[in-house]
Parts: structure tokens; C-alpha cells; sequence
């Protein structure tokens, strides 16, 4: 069995999986951190070249059971896994954990892209918690607020200032990659609502921009901003393959456990 890794959920599935009778498991990280969890002793770690890499990997290892439990938002890989799979006969499947939902007193701003949500900024708030990751920092490098004529409350486009980000990852930004004035933050989940509202007051943060990744490692965020009233700019998921999928860890160990059956 492959297992693509990536979250908190394959590194437990990995482990549920690996105590099965019976079955093999093999995990694969995409090796975007420096240092990836490493999910089982047989780990690759690293890209396969597209769908047809990793149908010549599928096929060289003989795998039977495709899981994909990458991220929410790595809809590539996971485009490619449905593609292999289909092209091999492999049965997959996709543990896809569920999205938060917004409850009572979230005041959230549901946008469809990195680039969309840079487009509102401006007019919300001068003080950011930037919240998804490192690799697409680029539309937030140059945004700009006008400033607040004290004397008369009024705004002044002409004496715009510089929006400021606290932005939080786990490992440094890649050099070639715009970074928005401020903080950067170094640190990996999950975190406490504590420290999230500590954080969230210490750094007068007005605004968060966040992932809808789903899960509890970072929920506490915006738990946080909704007991400050902080609103959040929401990016929603991307679309992802049609097949079959599960929300849960025992509805994916279920899984296996059946196609085991079935090919006894």
C-alpha cells in the first residue's frame, strides 16, 4: 500500500495501517519542510515526475491500495494520484478530512485564492496574521492602506502605508520568493488557544488570512479570532478527483480492512 503523506492524519494512518496483518506499507511525502515527519520506515520523500511517474512507480512496486491523505490544498498530487490510479486499475482512495465551518460570532470573508484574498486587505486591517505557509507570499510582497488623518477620521490614499504581516511557517521562505514587510515566525503545530490569543494581542493583529485546511492542529486560531472578534479572510479548498473518499481515519482503516477481505 502507498500512502500519500503530508498531514497529521497519514502519519496516524501510517502507523494504524503498518498493524495490519498482511499489509506493506509504503508512505510518500512531497519534501516541502526540512525536515518531513517521517511516516513509516519505508518512506519516499520527494516528487514522482508527474501522473507518469508515479504510474511507473505504482507498477515497480506492485502496489494494490492507493490513499491519498495529502493536504487539502495540494489538489495537484492529488489530480495525479486519481489519473495513475485509474491508468494502473489500483483501487484508491482519498482520506479528505472535513472543512471548518463558520459558527456564531466568526466574521469570515470567503475568498477562492491567495490573490483574492490580498484584493481585501487594504480595506481591513493594517496588521495581518498571514497563515499559509510559504510558498505563495507573493500577492500579499506589495500591499499598501491609506493612512488615518487623526484630526478628522478621514483616509488619505496619497499617504498610503505599507501593510504589516506576521507570518507563520514552519521552515524559512525560499530565497527567490517575495516577502511581505513584517514578521516572519517560525513554528510548527498544533497550538493551544492560549498561545494563539497571546499571540494574536501581542502582535495587535487585525486580520487573518488562513487556509481552510479543516482539522484541529491550527483551529485554535480562529476560535481565537472569534473570541477577539478578528475577522478572517477564508481561502476555500480547491476542487478535488471524483472517487472514492472517507473523512475519518476509521472509516479509511475500514477501508483497507475490506479490500483485505475482499482479496483473501
Amino acid at each position: 500500500m502507498l500512502i500519500l503523506g503530508g498531514t497529521g492524519d497519514a502519519t496516524v494512518l501510517a502507523v494504524r495501517a503498518s498493524e495490519i496483518p498482511g499489509v506493506d506499507v509504503i508512505t510518500a511525502l512531497a519534501g516541502r519542510t526540512r525536515q518531513p515527519t517521517v511516516l513509516s520506515e519505508n518512506t519516499r520523500i520527494g516528487g514522482f515526475g508527474g501522473v507518469a511517474g508515479l504510474t511507473n512507480y505504482l507498477r515497480e512496486q506492485q502496489i494494490d491500495l492507493l490513499i491519498d491523505a495529502t493536504h487539502p490544498f495540494a489538489a495537484q498530487i492529488s489530480f495525479n494520484a486519481a489519473a495513475a490510479a485509474a491508468t494502473t486499475g489500483i483501487l484508491h482512495l482519498m482520506l479528505i478530512r472535513p472543512a471548518w465551518n463558520p459558527t456564531t460570532g466568526d466574521r469570515w470573508i470567503d475568498v477562492e485564492s491567495n490573490q483574492a484574498a490580498a484584493t481585501v486587505l487594504p480595506g481591513l486591517a493594517q496588521r495581518i496574521f498571514l497563515t499559509i505557509g510559504r510558498q505563495e507570499l507573493a500577492p500579499f510582497a506589495h500591499l499598501q492602506a491609506p493612512s488615518l488623518d487623526t484630526r478628522n477620521k478621514s483616509l488619505l490614499a496619497s499617504q498610503a502605508i505599507d501593510l504589516w504581516f506576521l507570518i507563520r511557517m514552519i521552515d524559512p521562505p525560499p530565497p527567490d520568493v517575495a516577502i511581505p514587510p513584517g514578521k516572519i515566525l517560525l513554528a510548527r503545530g498544533p497550538f493551544s488557544l492560549e498561545e494563539e490569543r497571546s499571540l494574536l494581542q501581542q502582535y495587535e493583529i487585525g486580520a487573518i488570512v488562513s487556509k481552510n485546511s479543516g482539522g484541529d492542529a491550527t483551529y485554535a486560531k480562529i476560535r481565537a479570532a472569534r473570541e477577539l472578534m478578528i475577522p478572517v479572510v477564508m481561502i476555500q479548498r480547491p476542487s478535488v478527483p471524483s472517487g472514492e473518499q472517507v473523512e475519518t481515519l476509521e472509516t479509511a482503516v475500514a477501508w483497507i480492512r475490506k479490500q483485505l477481505a475482499i482479496r483473501a
